[in-house]
């Protein structure tokens, strides 16, 4: 079995990324060289595209913070009715793929958008905030945000409150309370969240591309290899630029939290008081959390008219409305909803099945260096779809499909597996959690009862870890769904191509954008369902355990 996985990532994984980093320092007689690099750093072109990314990222960082602690904050430390509602809100940018929500986003924030309509007919101005960077950076900040709000409010509810008491009791109030006890006590949740922010953004090549901007370094690496070909020495330098940046942005994030305590005594919810405002305090923020929500929930509104518009230009609200649209998703875009559901499914089944044997080999067995399987699989966190195409497409290259006479790049099986290896460090998080609930005394009894040891694994750990499985499952699922980065490389035909791919083309024409809104608004209810089945299995699973105690 460790072999089988050990291969797997080997194969699909670890082979097709080092191949990139070795395409970027070799020259054309295969020897040592950096004069890539050097040619990169001295083009304007790249190098502008490089601080790009690097600003919008860092910026995106910055914005998805001013958003997501006031938020956190306000909802776990104060008496707030809806709080529950208003972080649930708060997670749905999550559900819509990031390049739709660009396009959404046009038709409110746009220069002709809905907001500046407005505002030129109210005050005669217009803020352009969807333009170039400025417009790319307010996209990924409204999107990505929720991986701080969801990891700094994990962190403020385990605060004890009896540190925050005391600290009132010397005389720290407000502000200065926040920023000496209550942040700092909360700082790694912040990192994780921002960390991932900043990984995110900085890989994207969906949102750049569907707003039209292109000096930045993932639209870079993927014209190069489209335009100039898979041999292209500069697409490679940018595929390790952003490996880099990528690990470099998780390991800063581990690094600033090492060495410090963080630990309280007991969680925030045992002695936890939760303050009132004041009239003046709650109505300003209240106001301040319905504007954010405005904003965040705008793309989901806009998507949503734009499917229905018969026509929307140059006006608040669509014109007129018609159906048009998803009758021409369901006739011609059926077969991309169909290759989404096969690719995403086998996907999310293989994440599940290597993350189960992964959790198993750790935690149930003493081979040596089994750790360094977690570490491996892991990786995949820190490597952008668009590498790992470009990966596949280099070392697949000239190889047939068993059996048979078709190149492996050209068939669907590249886009699965990419979509599996870059899901399956959240299928492996799920499985590894749910077999630690599963005490080894409950194995031990069944093999003592003659039970063989693949007896047991079928009919006494799975059907416990089942929970874990299934929100792995679920979770590697729908993140696959609305994979672009990746997709717009490896399909090779209209006939392969999955939902993501089909918005994107779509999406490219004025003509297509309401088919293209239409097929986004199925992505997000495809997204959402799946989303609520993990949790009502989830809650299923607990049931009888809340029952039995």
């Amino acid at each position: 079995m460790a072999g089988a996985v050990l291969a797997f990532l080997l194969v699909f994984l670890l082979v097709p990324v080092g191949l990139v980093v070795y395409t970027a320092f070799v020259d054309g007689s295969g020897g040592f060289t950096l004069g890539h690099f050097g040619n990169f750093f001295g083009q304007s072109l790249f190098t502008e595209a490089f601080l790009n990314s690097l600003a919008v990222a860092l910026a995106s960082v910055v914005v998805a913070s001013l958003i997501a602690v006031p938020l956190a904050y306000l909802t776990v430390r104060f008496e707030f009715r809806g709080a529950l509602l208003i972080q649930t809100l708060g997670v749905l940018p999550l559900v819509m793929p990031p390049f739709v929500g660009a396009v959404a986003l046009q038709l409110i924030f746009g220069r002709n958008g809905s907001v500046n309509l407005l505002l030129d007919e109210w005050f005669g101005f217009k803020v352009p905030i969807m333009d170039g960077l400025v417009g790319v950076t307010f996209v990924e900040s409204i999107h990505y945000f929720p991986f701080i709000l969801l990891n700094l409010v994990a962190a403020m509810r385990n605060i004890d409150g009896a540190m925050e008491e005391s600290a009132q009791n010397l005389g720290a109030r407000g502000f200065r309370l926040f920023r000496r006890i209550i942040f700092p006590l909360a700082m790694p949740g912040f990192l994780a969240g921002a960390a991932l922010v900043f990984v995110k953004v900085f890989d994207d090549l969906g949102t750049p591309l569907v707003m039209g901007v292109t000096n930045m370094l993932a639209p870079q690496a993927y014209l190069r290899i489209t335009s100039v070909g898979i041999d292209d020495p500069m697409g490679y330098v940018i595929s390790v630029l952003m490996i880099g940046f990528s690990i470099l942005a998780l390991w800063l994030a581990a690094r600033m939290t090492a060495g410090r305590d963080y630990a309280t005594l007991q969680k925030g919810g045992g002695s936890l008081q939760r303050r009132r405002l004041t009239g003046a305090q709650a109505v300003l923020a209240y106001g301040w959390i319905a504007l954010v929500l405005l904003v965040v929930l705008a793309p989901h509104i806009a998507i949503l008219l734009m499917s229905f518009a018969q026509v929307w230009s140059f006006s608040v609200l669509p014109d007129a409305y018609t159906l048009d649209h998803y009758a021409t998703v369901f006739t011609e875009a059926r077969p991309m909803i169909g290759n989404t559901l096969l690719y995403c499914v086998l996907a999310a089944g293989l994440d599940v099945l290597i993350g189960t044997a992964i959790a198993w080999l750790i935690l149930r067995t003493t081979i040596p260096a089994r750790r360094w399987l977690d570490s491996l699989a892991s990786i995949a966190l820190a490597i952008p779809g668009l590498v790992l195409a470009i990966g596949y497409l280099r070392l697949f290259r000239g190889v047939d499909l068993p059996f048979t006479d078709t190149p492996v790049i050209t068939s669907w099986v590249l886009i699965m597996l990419a979509y599996a290896v870059r899901r399956l460090p959240y299928a492996l998080r799920a499985c590894m959690a749910a077999l630690q609930q599963v005490h080894v005394s409950l194995e031990e009894a069944a093999q003592s009862l003659g039970a063989t040891r693949w007896r047991t694994a079928r009919r006494v750990m799975v059907p416990l870890m089942a929970g874990g499985i299934l929100a792995g499952f679920v979770t590697s699922f729908i993140t696959a769904a609305v994979e672009l980065s990746a997709t717009i490389l490896l399909t090779s035909a209209e006939s392969q191509a999955p939902m993501s791919y089909g918005i994107y083309l779509y999406m490219q024409s004025a003509a297509g954008r309401g088919p293209g809104a239409a097929l986004g608004v199925l992505a997000v209810v495809v997204v959402a369902l799946g989303t609520w089945a993990s949790h009502r299995f989830a809650e299923r699973t607990r049931a009888p355990e809340r029952e039995s105690s």
